[in-house]
């Protein structure tokens, strides 16, 4: 059996991705990758997702020049999420968010007033990230 016959694709035959930073074991980002990103993600030791918003494969990094090196890529007890450990690389490495942060796990919820805040500072200004 091909080795991603195993995985559980959803319906839009997508399956969930979470990038772990290896170094730190932080979670960097959640994403979606159908099939052919996952083969790719493989294939090039570099993280491809699909991207639902534009209906296509988004090579992380493409734009931002943001890219995440992958050294493991595991699938959980269910089969249907997958857990890349990368390295964040690029012109400022540990960038992973576009928000210029260096995770997409940057709010807090602070229970006691009920409100989210902002505990990661931006490392880089996402207008000269993005241009």
């Amino acid at each position: 059996m091909d080795w991603l016959d195993q995985v559980k694709w959803d319906a839009q035959g997508l399956v969930p991705v979470v990038a772990q930073e290896q170094a730190s074991g932080d979670i960097l980002m959640v994403a979606w990758m159908n099939r052919e990103a996952l083969q790719k993600t493989a294939e090039l030791g570099r993280a491809v997702y699909y991207s639902r918003s534009r209906g296509r494969l988004w090579y992380k990094g493409e734009e931002s020049g943001h890219v995440q090196q992958v050294h493991e890529i595991r699938l959980d007890c269910d089969h249907d999420v997958v857990l890349l450990k990368v390295t964040q690389l690029g012109h400022e490495p540990g960038i992973a968010c576009h928000t210029g942060r260096h995770s997409c796990f940057f709010q807090r919820l602070d229970v006691a007033r009920g409100v989210w805040q902002t505990v990661e500072p931006v490392l880089k200004d996402p207008e000269t990230i993005y241009r």
